[in-house]
Formats: structure tokens, sequence, C-alpha cells
């Protein structure tokens, strides 16, 4: 089946990450002319990836309490998983289960072959047959644009500059006298501050553009944007009731949920790893027309 594509969608996506690789290649550049040894650094900042990467789905799963089910235990759910795994030519994911009031489901593993697709227990009491369904293909799409992979791939020089930004602030460890090395410390931990902040707005930048991604995704395997609609307007509905202790409980897992829950103020739409929700809903009726998905 040929994957649906969006050409304005996928040319921000571009360049964005190009963007980022002009940030990162300066922020290389300085390092060189600072005469900087990153071994370390880099080292330590690939571990930190490596196992956020290679064990997300089991970190994830830990951390919510999410209980994985296979058919026997949720028919249903599984069927509809299965196959829409196969309208998207994917392997069967992991099917896991949340027991929390909050309305919400993500998709998370390094590849299509070590996926998990979670869905809460609020999901499952708050949409109908047709939304749950148009919830789990977004999930699956976010499986089939391998967006796990792309955003550990466009963090790790983020992450370097964010452990560099941390040690910089002592300016000792660059050699020299006392002043010269807190006076490149200082110059390195400004520089390093500037590239992180910079490739943070770029990487949420880059995840908000996904999250469209996986809308059209749904809308191309359910043939029905309008069930996508409504539970998107269902779910940040029903958000608003969950008491904030429930939120608080999952807030870690909002860059995966499909919605954030958000137990307090709101970020600003800049630092979302999400678009608003009036965006979404708004692209999917333009996405409607112009693929003739109805």
């Amino acid at each position: 089946m040929t994957w649906i594509r969006d050409p304005g969608l996928s040319l921000r996506m571009f360049m964005t990450m190009f963007l980022l690789a002009i940030v990162y290649l300066a922020f290389l550049a300085v390092l060189a002319a600072f005469n900087i040894d990153i071994t370390f650094i880099a080292l330590f900042a690939g571990s930190f990836l490596f196992i956020q990467y290679f064990y997300s789905d089991k970190i994830v799963l830990w951390s919510s309490g999410a209980r994985v089910v296979d058919e026997s235990d949720a028919p249903e759910l599984y069927g509809m998983v299965r196959r829409l795994t196969m309208e998207a030519s994917l392997p069967m994911p992991r099917v896991a289960i949340i027991d929390t009031p909050v309305p919400n489901a993500f998709a998370t593993g390094r590849n299509a072959k070590n996926a998990v697709v979670a869905v809460t227990t609020g999901l499952l009491r708050t949409l109908n047959k047709e939304e749950l369904e148009a919830v789990i293909a977004h999930e699956l799409s976010h499986i089939k644009n391998r967006d796990v992979a792309v955003m550990t791939i466009a963090s790790f020089i983020s992450t370097i500059a964010f452990f560099i930004m941390r040690w910089a602030m002592f300016a000792g460890m660059f050699g020299g006298n006392r002043r010269e090395g807190a006076s490149a410390g200082i110059i390195l931990f400004a520089v390093s501050a500037l590239v992180w902040l910079i490739s943070f707005i770029l990487i949420r930048a880059l995840s908000r553009y996904r999250e469209f991604a996986a809308d059209a995704g749904s809308a191309f395997l359910t043939r029905n944007p309008k069930a996508l609609i409504s539970a998107l307007a269902k779910i940040s509905g029903k958000m608003e009731y969950v008491p904030p202790e429930y939120k608080k409980e999952v807030e870690g897992l909002n860059a995966f949920f499909i919605i954030p829950a958000l137990s307090g103020e709101t970020l600003l739409s800049l630092f979302s790893t999400h678009p608003p929700i009036e965006k979404r809903i708004e692209r999917l009726q333009r996405l409607s027309r112009e693929f003739g998905i109805y």
C-alpha cells in the first residue's frame, strides 16, 4: 500500500531538520575552536540515548504501569489493532492497557518489530468504536513513520549541548589558569545554552509536525477523518474534568500521548510537543478535501 504523503508537511519537517543540522555544525565548529575533546561527553550522551532508544518500550510500559494484553484479554481491542496493522503493512505490535481515568493512548518502540500500542481505560470508556479505531490508527502511524528513531537522532547533539552546558559551569575543567579557564567556561556555557535552547525549540516544532503526520496517517488508514476529529474533541473535552492528581501520575508520558495531560497551566505553543487541537482539526478537515477521504 502506498503510504500517505503531504508535500507541504514533509517540506517543513525537512527544513526543521536542516536548521537543526546548521545549528549542530556551528556548535561543533565552536567546540573545535576551543579544542574541546567531547569524546567522553558524546559517549555519555550516546549511552543515555541508546538506553532510551532501545529500551523505550520497556521503560514506558514500566513507568506507566501498563499491562500487556493478548487477544483473550481484550478481543475487540486486539482485533482492531491487528486489522489496522495489516492495513498499514506493519507487524503486529504488543497491545497494552493502562488503568487510569485519563483518556489517552500512545505508541513507542525503537522500530516496528519492537513496538507497543497502549490505551487507557479512560479512553476505552470515552470513545466509540470508530473513534477508538482512529486513535489507534494515529498511534500506528507514529510507528509507520519511525518517529521514535527520528526524534532520537534529532536529539543527539542537543543532548551533548545540554551536558556541556551543565559541565561548563565548572570552568577549571578546561585547563589553563583559573581566570582563563573561567572565561572559557562562561563562553562555552553561553554557546551550549544557546544551542540547546534553539535545538529544543526546533525539536518541539518537529514533534508537532510528526503529530500532524500521524493525524494524516490515521485519516488515510481509516478513510474516516471525521472519527479522529470527534475523538480529539472528546478527549480534549473529557481531559478538563479529570482530577489533576490523575494527570500528574501520567504527565511523564505527555510526549507520547495523542493529547498531553497537563495538570497545570498549558505551555506556550512554541514549547509544546503537540499542535493545538483546533489546528489539528482544521488540518484534518482540509486533508479530507485534499485527499478525497470523507
